[in-house]
């Protein structure tokens, strides 16, 4: 147990191995095998997070179905995101002070908890309260994987292992709907949740009986409740002010303006309570660091990015080049696996050389041009013009993924490790949300105007702003036709608005210092695990 298990042997230098020996195939040290056992732990924690709301996405219509509660299907969303969000830092956090592995299993223990009893819900009030108690769990797993990578593995080995999560975060977007689909067609939308039992109970063992991180003492030091409940209030207000600003309540509506005027609030009292508190949940001295702030910065815009393309590519396809939307996860393949090619590719040169500087600026470009080329996406666009530049973004998005975390880990100091990872995360966290938020209010906007200025009106429109193939067919022939104009001008915004946005990540880049990475090779990076 622990580290006292002795080094693996070898031959002493000068010496023949045994010609039995030499028969023999060449096998891993122990060390690198357990290294190995814990990342595919990590990953298979990394999917679990990533993969649910990916399959929950095709299991909704059959879930509003059985349990009703349409009006209150947007917060089954919601409230995941909600909790994942505001949890993030505080796991983190306890990370840092009371050590990651038991702070990481409790995380997958919460997950799987949450997962079991929405399986089990019999009305969708429940349903959103057990999948606020998963978003929980989903929080801790995110932060911890990243956290723990950043604890067993030296800075230049880092990019190698981030580059793999980054792919495995890709393998969930394109996989999620497929496996919802079948799992809701042939098990029902209940394993749609359960699927996460297995899994959750396969990393819980693989990481209580591999993962021996250098024990660690805990940190005598209050826990900053005040900071804590500040953050949260704050992070729900802002989450909750981009889910329903546009949607749920007007922008100048009472309740938008509220919960913004809340939020602002909760975050000034947090970062006052922080400058006093003796163990903060973000120390504000790791924005003092330049390439910390910058890494902040470029991660909100790559959430902000992906989840907008995410959302608006598969609309634009199904409504305008007329896909299925059986097929909608496969819509998505060239954006998706160029992201997952050039992140593996990335992390392996980051290793190799310990160099990182040119990544996020050729990864800025990309997303850039990216996002303007699908700008001008019209209703003649081929599917193979488009696939191009949804190429041309996914590899942007992976020069990205995991430069931004293996460069905020890099900027501070060992103890804030966790602090750093659950920082970075929930920057991108905040992206996201915000990405989909605006990026959606201007796209509506856009359909609206154009369907008055094409269309006359949107009296016999359908409610809803998004039509499938299938539904589209049966309009008449004047009317579909201004929808997909209406759909083509709504990305047009929203997209153009995205490149402008990413151009500001270019910008940030050319402003990161270069701090070669120190730490490779197979010696250093299983010092931490026990055979």
């Amino acid at each position: 147990m622990g580290n006292t298990a002795s080094a693996p042997v070898r031959p002493a230098s000068g010496k023949s191995p045994k010609p039995e020996e030499a028969a023999k195939p060449e096998k891993a040290p122990p060390r690198q095998r357990s290294v190995r056992v814990v990342l595919l732990a990590l990953m298979i924690a990394m999917l679990l997070a990533m993969l649910d709301n990916m399959i929950i996405g095709t299991a909704m219509p059959t879930i509003v179905g059985e349990l009703g509660g349409l009006e209150h299907l947007s917060w089954v969303v919601t409230a995941y995101t909600l909790t994942t969000a505001a949890s993030t830092p505080i796991w983190g956090k306890l990370g840092d002070l009371y050590g990651r592995k038991g702070i990481f299993l409790t995380a997958i223990v919460v997950f799987v908890l949450g997962s079991v009893l929405s399986g089990m819900a019999q009305d969708m009030g429940q349903l959103i309260g057990f999948r606020a108690l998963q978003g929980l769990g989903a929080g801790g797993l995110m932060v911890g994987v990243m956290a723990i990578i950043g604890d067993l593995i030296p800075p230049r080995e880092r990019g190698k292992y981030q580059g793999m999560m980054a792919g495995v975060m890709a393998l969930a977007m394109i996989g999620g709907p497929l496996v919802g689909g079948v799992l809701t067609d042939h098990l029902g939308w209940r394993w749609s949740f359960y699927i996460n039992v297995p899994l959750g109970a396969l990393a819980l063992v693989m990481i209580t009986t591999v993962l021996h991180l250098p024990k660690k003492e805990p940190r005598k030091a209050r826990i900053d409740y005040l900071g804590a409940s500040l953050l949260t209030v704050g992070i729900t207000a802002i989450v909750l002010v981009t889910t329903w600003g546009g949607s749920e309540y007007a922008w100048g509506s009472p309740q938008v303006l509220g919960l913004m005027s809340l939020g602002l609030v909760a975050v000034a009292g947090f970062l006052f309570v922080e400058t006093k508190a003796a163990e903060p949940i973000i120390p504000l001295h790791i924005f003092r660091n330049r390439n910390f702030a910058l890494m902040s910065v470029i991660g909100f815009i790559v959430g902000f990015v992906m989840f907008g393309a995410v959302l608006y590519l598969p609309l634009f396809q199904q409504s305008v080049q007329g896909a299925s939307a059986t097929n909608s996860g496969l819509l998505l393949l060239p954006m998706l696996l160029s992201m997952m090619v050039v992140s593996l590719v990335v992390g392996r040169i980051t290793t190799n050389t310990g160099k990182y500087k040119l990544f996020p600026i050729i990864g800025g470009a990309l997303i850039t041009v990216g996002l303007f080329l699908l700008a001008q996406m019209d209703t003649g666009t081929d599917r193979l013009t488009s696939g191009i530049y949804m190429a041309l973004l996914g590899a942007g998005m992976g020069f990205l993924m995991q430069i931004t975390m293996l460069v905020a880990q890099n900027s501070v100091e060992p103890a804030d490790m966790g602090v750093a990872s659950s920082t970075t995360t929930l920057f991108r966290t905040l992206g996201s949300s915000f990405g989909v938020s605006v990026m959606g209010a201007l796209f509506t906007a856009r359909v609206t105007e154009s369907m008055t200025a094409h269309g006359g009106s949107a009296g016999g429109l359908p409610q809803g702003a998004a039509l499938d193939a299938a539904s589209l067919a049966k309009l008449p022939e004047q009317m579909r036709e201004a929808y997909q104009v209406a759909v083509a001008s709504g990305t047009h915004g929203a997209f153009l608005l995205g490149a402008g946005i990413a151009l500001v990540a270019f910008v940030a880049a050319f402003f990161v210092k270069e701090v070669v990475l120190k730490g490779a090779g197979p010696k250093d990076a299983p010092a931490a695990v026990s055979e």
